[in-house]
């Protein structure tokens, strides 16, 4: 009896400690807000071909250049070679019919406390390296470590890890410095892990390898592909591995189809345009609103070998703007920032340039459920009145709008009431120039990395200049506009930031005031302000969807009212071209857009009537 009363008092004891409570419950799948869809022992994702035959070739094409294969640091011309996915692997991967679901790659299960204060990853024994060695929980520290010391941007999204540690063979731990941040356990497997023993080895000419410095050596990696060939800054063909050790796991099932992959590179918009008309390239996506309407019309196209084809873009939403670099004085007046905006003449753009595809952004979320709209009510009003003496009163009482400017007349009504703005903020018109009372002249740069943005920027400072705003469109090379932005030296630049149906910790990068100094970050506005600060904060500890859903609603419209960006242009549909030479599964996944070439395959029966890619 006493010892039973001891066990008792001792599992009671057990019950209620610290150890206890991280417990693990070990899961193959995890939802952000909801159950993963998928079971532990499902076969393959929904939207694939089990049977897909495996075979051909798939030449892609890129505008650029590259001349690093280290995915760890950019190369002096920008980035390392973009097929670089498909080499490496990282420890979850995400279904393309759930929102926000993540399943086991290299880690078989994964599990974290209620509190959500770490999350524990278990490797596959099977998991490899393509020289045959296994994937262990060193090359995971290794990865995390390495990754957080050489990338600001890595550093700032993994800020919240106190320690990563291995406890036990095949399983490592990632501590995190707060509690209830239900991405923090999703953002951890997203880690891409690198192989450890590879990068402090020696190279075949003998150099010790430098993970902080830019290569052309192949990369070891444990993925679907391996390195085939190359030709520096033009080309890199991959190839499908045959004793891929993932082949048969139920997330990789249908997917990874083609022998070979080859990234073709282009310096100019243009000539790789008519690549893809001479055949030199299979798949395109079109993002010009021009080539979609005229630039098809060739032989090819009209004989039905090459097809273009729509795909809707349901889980991706967008904020594309002209960024207003709010660290310049210019720009702190909100006066002055809405005058910019009512100076836009999106309508005539749309219309001329764009064939009037196009419909304007409304929001920093536009495109998905989450975005805000009318006024706000029931828990996003909540969420709003807990924050009241940090947004804008407006956001209580007026629903944001974009000027209009669909006709002459609205033209000038708009030119007028950015004219009084600037007047009131200040900015006086003498000899048909915006001056302030220091006799400064209010100047404007925009800074362009391409030729084929200049269309856009100059119909633009023809109505800045109406406003004797001294505006001027500066176009550099790649290099040089990576630089200037990276140190966020700009008046004012064309950025876009993509979102998803659940949002989280990339909003303390893109809008979070810690991330407006730090140079390279996303906040590229310079965005520090403590409402929009404490509103990211009710995204990421949402307890629900509706709480997610109504916290997201409230950050929209509290950064939409202080008019940092003046918002552009959107298509929510993926515009592709390609030569009829590829399937794709009957029922494609709803939040995967084309996922060109993820789960396509190589037609043999179509390539014969179109022809062999050359």
């Amino acid at each position: 009896m006493f010892r039973t009363i001891l066990l008792s008092l001792l599992a009671a004891c057990l019950a209620s400690s610290p150890l206890a409570a991280q417990e693990a419950r070990w899961r193959h799948g995890s939802g952000l807000l909801e159950e993963p869809k998928y079971p532990p022992d499902f076969k393959h994702f929904d939207y694939v071909n089990p049977n897909a035959p495996k075979g051909g070739l798939v030449r892609l094409g890129a505008q650029g250049t590259f001349d690093s294969f280290n995915i760890v640091v950019a190369g002096v011309k920008g980035a390392p070679e973009q097929g670089l996915g498909l080499v490496y692997e990282t420890l979850t991967t995400s279904s393309l019919d759930e929102p926000s679901a993540s399943y086991g790659l290299l880690a078989e299960s994964f599990s974290y406390p209620e509190d959500y204060s770490s999350v524990t990853f278990r490797l596959r024994p099977e998991a490899r390296w393509h020289d045959g060695k296994p994937v262990t929980a060193e090359d995971v520290i290794f990865s995390f470590e390495t990754l957080k010391e050489n990338s600001p941007t890595y550093a700032f999204y993994y800020a919240n890890v106190t320690k990563a540690e291995k406890v036990g063979e095949r399983e490592v731990r990632f501590t995190f410095d707060e509690k209830g941040n239900r991405e923090l356990p999703q953002i951890m497997g997203q880690l891409l892990v690198l192989p450890k023993h590879w990068w402090e080895g020696t190279a075949p000419d003998g150099r010790k390898r430098d993970i902080t410095q830019t290569t052309l050596e192949p990369p070891l990696g444990s993925g679907p592909y391996r390195l085939k060939s190359f030709e520096a800054g033009r080309s890199a063909t991959y190839e499908r591995v045959k004793d891929y050790w993932g082949a048969n796991l139920n997330v990789n099932v249908g997917q990874h189809n083609f022998d070979e992959i080859r990234n073709e590179y282009y310096r100019d918009a243009t000539v790789l345009l008519e690549a893809f008309k001479g055949d030199r390239i299979d798949f395109r996506t079109e993002n010009s609103a021009r080539n979609w309407a005229t630039g098809y019309d060739f032989p090819a196209r009209r004989e039905g070998r090459v097809i273009l084809e729509e795909f809707p873009l349901r889980a991706t939403g967008v904020m594309q703007a002209f960024v207003l670099n709010l660290r310049r004085d210019k720009f702190k007046d909100q006066r002055v920032r809405r005058a910019l905006n009512l100076a836009f003449p999106y309508e005539e753009i749309n219309k001329t340039i764009f064939s009037g595809q196009y419909e304007r952004v409304s929001s920093y979320f536009h495109g998905l459920e989450i975005a805000s709209s009318g006024l706000p009510e029931g828990q996003e009003l909540a969420i709003l009145e807990s924050v009241r003496d940090k947004v804008p009163p407006q956001v209580f009482t007026t629903p944001y709008t974009n000027p209009v400017s669909d006709s002459p007349t609205a033209i000038r009504e708009n030119l007028r009431e950015a004219d009084r703005l600037l007047r009131e903020a200040g900015w006086e018109l003498k000899d048909r120039r915006r001056v302030n009372a220091k006799g400064e002249t209010l100047t404007i740069e925009l800074l362009a990395d391409s030729p084929n943005d200049e269309r856009v920027f100059l119909p633009y400072k023809a109505a800045l200049d109406r406003l004797g705003i001294v505006t001027s469109v500066r176009t550099v090379d790649d290099v040089q506009y990576v630089n200037r932005v990276r140190s966020f030296d700009f008046d004012v630049i064309s950025s876009v930031w993509p979102e998803s149906l659940s949002p989280g910790n990339e909003q303390r990068e893109y809008w979070g005031s810690q991330a407006a100094q730090r140079e390279g970050s996303r906040n590229l506005a310079g965005i520090a302000d403590p409402g929009v600060d404490a509103l990211i904060d009710r995204v990421i500890f949402a307890k629900d969807r509706a709480e997610l859903v109504a916290a997201t609603k409230a950050l929209d419209r509290v950064l939409l009212a202080h008019d940092y960006m003046v918002p552009q242009w959107t298509y929510l549909k993926q515009r592709t071209a390609r030569w009829d030479r590829f399937s794709h599964p009957e029922t494609m996944p709803r939040y995967g857009g084309a996922a060109f070439p993820t789960i396509w395959w190589y037609d043999e029966a179509k390539a014969a009537k179109t022809g062999a890619p050359r």
